[in-house]
């Protein structure tokens, strides 16, 4: 696991009321992931919604750019207990995407999947509404491959592990289907709030 960046820190008492419970803020952005980069081509880049095996829709980069865009400010929480204020996402929203493939959510489960065979699962309900972007763009800028670029989901009410990295598409699923660390004693939902860290939290 890489963790370039990561320095614990007091909590400040003017940040509490901001900070999930076992959370301590910082002003840097860790870098955590399971292996390298991958190296990803924006030439042959492609985006695809997935019922099972069975794809709906399917977007290269230049056609997923033109989709309409949505930009959140906010905090991020990290399940390794960093937490980040006031930071800019720019993609689009989940809904978006549903729109321009023309259908309603055709499960309640999903699993999001990259182009590092890195896997997590959301309930649709945690994406819908406005609350999930497929993000391409931090702080005004393209997303940095360090930090899942060139596009990332971006779920951030929830551990941020949930957010996946160098993200190519999203699988409708019957089930709540476990992810990468989902299978290695991670919680199946990830509430900061709830401090869902690990299974039985």
């Amino acid at each position: 696991m890489v963790t370039r960046g990561f320095v614990g820190r007091r909590q400040p008492p003017e940040t509490g009321a901001r900070l999930p419970p076992g959370q301590y803020l910082t002003e840097d952005f860790p870098i955590l992931q399971i292996g390298p980069n991958p190296v990803v081509d924006l030439a042959t880049w492609r985006f695809t919604l997935r019922e099972g095996s069975r794809p709906i829709k399917s977007w290269s980069w230049d056609a997923f750019e033109a989709l309409p865009r949505t930009r959140w400010h906010g905090d991020i929480h990290c399940v390794t207990k960093w937490s980040k204020f006031d930071t800019d996402w720019e993609g689009v929203s989940f809904d978006d995407l549903l729109a321009d493939a023309g259908i309603a959510a055709p499960t309640g489960f999903l699993l999001a999947e990259s182009y590092d065979d890195y896997t997590t699962n959301i309930p649709v309900a945690d994406l819908v509404g406005g609350r999930a972007l497929v993000a391409t763009r931090y702080a005004g800028e393209p997303i940095h491959p360090d930090h899942g670029g060139p596009a990332r989901l971006f779920v951030p009410h929830l551990y941020f592990w949930k957010s996946a990295k160098w993200v190519k598409g999203l699988r409708f699923t019957t089930v709540d289907t476990a992810g990468f660390w989902e299978l290695r004693g991670y919680h199946m939902y990830g509430d900061p709030w709830r401090e869902q860290r690990y299974i039985g939290d």
